[in-house]
């Protein structure tokens, strides 16, 4: 199948416009908002849909910017944060293969996404997606249902900063990042790590020197190995399991 290519959003980006087969063998299909169509009703959607690729550190789109587009995520690793008013940043959340970006109450958006690596997204023209949602309830259910899972998380981090410790906070974060692994098929663990430490010092309300210092405490003690390829091995999984509850 011959693509054509062509500048998408902001610049950097590459995207083409893909036909159905691809949809059906999509390997994070059964996690993402496509998982409610049937292979024939995926013919509409893959009629509006453009496959973008990106390099690490694109701005897929910032806060403000008028919300006109939605994203699903097929590879790569995004963040998505917020500018407070003192200059600094809060990553709001790191999103995987099979998770949807973009969704608006208003007209702009309220956050900004950066690809941590490279990434392959699908895009979405709002107006057009909102018609087939109609068209297709169960579709609808289905964006619904993730959005309350992220509804859930965003909970989930509100509670990780307020009461927790660093190293309490670190082992969460792990634990979170190999069961989101697991749920999606992947090796557990090690669990794969590409955020910098930067990254995930700007998610758990923590300072990159903060971040880095525990790392090196659970390695000391040897509940955790740092392995080549940003990979961390979860070496005692009942010591992490118990610092991420506060025992």
């Amino acid at each position: 199948m011959a693509l054509a290519e062509h500048a998408c959003t902001r610049e950097g980006a590459v995207a083409a416009r893909i036909d159905v087969a691809p949809c059906n063998a999509c390997p994070v299909r059964s996690m993402s908002v496509c998982s409610a169509l049937e292979a024939d009703e995926l013919k509409r959607l893959a009629d509006i849909l453009v496959s973008v690729k990106v390099d690490a550190g694109h701005t897929l789109f910032a806060e403000g910017d008028g919300a006109d587009t939605l994203f699903n995520v097929t590879a790569g690793t995004m963040k998505l944060y917020k500018l407070l008013p003192d200059g600094r940043r809060q990553i709001t959340g790191f999103l995987l293969p099979g998770d949807f970006l973009g969704l608006s109450i208003n007209d702009t958006y309220a956050y900004s996404a950066e690809s941590v690596t490279p990434a392959t997204l699908c895009r979405f023209p709002r107006r057009r997606l909102e018609g087939l949602l109609e068209d297709y309830p169960k579709m609808q259910r289905r964006l619904f249902a993730m959005a309350s899972s992220e509804l859930a998380a965003a909970q989930d981090q509100m509670l990780l900063l307020g009461r927790k410790n660093a190293k309490e906070r670190i082992a969460s974060f792990l634990l979170m990042l190999s069961e989101r692994a697991k749920r999606r098929g992947y090796a557990e663990n090690p669990v794969h790590v590409p955020m910098s430490r930067s990254d995930i010092a700007d998610y758990l309300g923590l300072t990159t020197e903060t971040v880095s210092r525990t790392f090196t405490q659970l390695k000391t003690s040897r509940a955790i190995s740092l392995l080549e390829g940003g990979k961390v091995r979860l070496n005692d999984m009942e010591t992490l399991q118990e610092l991420a509850e506060g025992a």
